[in-house]
């Protein structure tokens, strides 16, 4: 947790229009540049955790947040999906990907 955990989250860009429509008056603001990325830093472990309790069912759409919180996240360091995804690609072509299951127990 960081200084800026004790109050408030983030949260997506919809859900102040959602709790307006649900008759509530939210109570919001923008964050700085700094509060931002640590904010979506501690979201990222907020949606990860919510992806390894999540049953088969629900595992797919809590992966679906992370990759929405991974894309916000390269998106403030200014990379946008296309080059993210030219990374990955990049990495997968020079050290492979998990397709296969590989385990890897230690060197003879």
């Amino acid at each position: 947790m960081d200084r800026y955990s004790t109050s408030g989250k983030l949260v997506r860009d919809r859900i102040p229009q959602i709790i307006r429509e649900d008759g509530a008056e939210p109570v919001t603001y923008t964050a700085g540049r700094e509060e931002y990325r640590s904010r979506l830093r501690d979201k990222l472990g907020e949606e990860v955790a919510e992806f390894l309790e999540a049953d088969e069912q629900s595992a797919p759409e809590e992966l679906a947040d992370v990759l929405e919180v991974v894309r916000a996240l390269a998106a403030d360091l200014g990379v946008d999906a296309a080059q993210l995804e030219k990374i990955r690609d990049a990495k997968a072509a020079e050290r492979g990907g998990f397709a296969d299951r590989i385990v890897w127990t230690g060197n003879r």
